[in-house]
């Protein structure tokens, strides 16, 4: 019989320590946690080691990896403690899905580069999944929002339902936004804001309605598909703004800081002229 392998020596190592902070005499927060109540670290692990994967260290990303594994541990020592399963099915499970859904390389099926590989895998997936009767099901509505709406797009175009390129989504966001103005000007005409300028100043809520706030759901959603149709990532792109703004409204705070003044207490005209000032300057750089 050969020896455990490194990987499978670490494995046991991990289980058996899960095992022992779950045991009578281990640690009492390991011991009160259920599945539901692990959720929001398990989500928080999976965003860590996200931001491990940009930051390029082989360290951090070393480090979160095992995070997240010690999550995976955790649920299938829960489940072992019910006799639901175990970790080992858990590990089998994917091996065999994997094997399965690998017929061109463990099997004698044929396939045209990775696109091809995809193709056959959704097919393979459907056949084991014949429960499934909407193309969209198996998205998850926990998702965050964006990453959902490409998902659901993603779907929707395996069947066809899908607009032919780029242009006709651009033609389907100019709609939405047209209707988005159309909705807001006539929520402020309505409070007798006027619909030449439908902006407020920010000191009270704006007369939103139903309508409108749908219809702004509707754009968001319509630039997600334009952003797929160009081959773009709508959370990455939308990561890199916010990143972008932060950067740029700490310079703002720093100048300011510097200056002995109160940001607060500034026009938002001489706010705006600093923002352009830290954007001119990035520009140059």
């Amino acid at each position: 019989m050969s020896e455990p392998t490194p990987a499978a020596r670490a494995t046991d190592r991990l289980i058996e320590l899960m095992t022992r902070l779950r045991a009578p005499g281990g640690c009492p927060w390991d011991r009160e946690q259920t599945p539901a109540s692990l959720k929001p670290q398990m989500l928080e692990e999976c965003y860590e080691v996200l931001d491990a994967i940009d930051s390029g260290s082989r360290e951090h990303l070393t480090e979160e990896l095992g995070d997240l594994l010690l999550h995976v541990v955790f649920q299938a020592e829960l489940a072992r403690e019910k006799g639901d399963f175990t970790f080992a099915d858990v590990a089998n499970g994917i091996a065999d899905k994997l094997v399965r859904r690998h017929p061109h390389v463990f099997g004698d099926k044929t396939v045209e580069g990775a696109a091809g590989v995809v193709t056959l895998w959704n097919e393979l997936k459907k056949e084991e999944k014949p429960e499934r009767s909407s193309a969209l099901d198996g998205v998850p509505r926990a998702l965050p929002a964006l990453m959902r709406a490409e998902a659901l797009q993603k779907k929707a175009h395996q069947v066809g339902f899908d607009w032919p390129d780029a242009l006709g989504s651009l033609a389907k966001v100019r709609e939405e936004m047209a209707e988005v103005l159309a909705e807001i000007e006539a929520d402020f005409a309505e409070e007798g804001e006027g619909a030449a300028n439908p902006v407020g100043d920010g000191s009270s809520k704006p007369p939103v309605s139903p309508r409108t706030a749908e219809e702004l759901g509707d754009l968001l959603f319509a630039v997600v598909n334009l952003t797929r149709h160009l081959q773009l990532d709508a959370e990455a792109l939308l990561t890199t703004a916010n990143d972008k703004f932060a950067r740029r409204f700490r310079a703002v705070e720093a100048a300011f800081q510097a200056a002995g003044q109160d940001m607060k207490a500034q026009p938002l005209e001489k706010l705006d002229a600093a923002w352009n000032q830290v954007k001119a300057q990035e520009t140059k750089s």
